[in-house]
């Protein structure tokens, strides 16, 4: 295996995952929500209350990377994987973010944060099944 270095950007890794915290921060303490992306979506679908607060983050989301680019190149975008891959992948994702009452961000960011013991065990679960998987792909279904 080797590393990439010129890929290894900790400081930007750092400072995303810094304004990550500090938006679920923020939302939790100004609106009273947690920020997980899949009940923000989901509510704004569904047309549950708080249309606007949750339009706004789905932009800001949006609007992010737009706003990097202001200052930065952005990464190329490189997907190895067919259409049906990506859908199969979409609909398998969808549904366990439902089955799990959340998504990662939810559970990993947000609910550790504030010691969620079901939030731990989904992120052990979806950790554990990122593992298993790449590990399936990559060593066992290699051609």
């Amino acid at each position: 295996m080797t590393i990439d270095w010129t890929a290894f950007t900790p400081a930007t890794a750092l400072a995303g995952g810094a304004l990550i915290g500090l938006a679920s921060i923020l939302l939790l303490m100004f609106n009273g929500r947690i920020a997980g992306i899949s009940g923000v979506l989901g509510g704004l679908l569904e047309g549950n209350p708080g249309i606007g607060w949750r339009l706004a983050f789905v932009i800001g989301l949006l609007a992010a990377p737009l706003a990097w680019q202001l200052f930065f190149a952005l990464p190329p975008i490189e997907i190895e994987a067919g259409y049906p891959i990506l859908i199969a992948a979409g609909l398998l994702v969808g549904f366990g973010t439902r089955l799990g009452s959340g998504c990662t961000s939810g559970h990993g960011v947000c609910g550790l944060s504030r010691l969620s013991p079901r939030s731990l065990v989904a992120t052990l679960v979806f950790m554990a099944a990122g593992f298993v998987t790449v590990y399936v792909v990559r060593h066992l279904l290699a051609a």
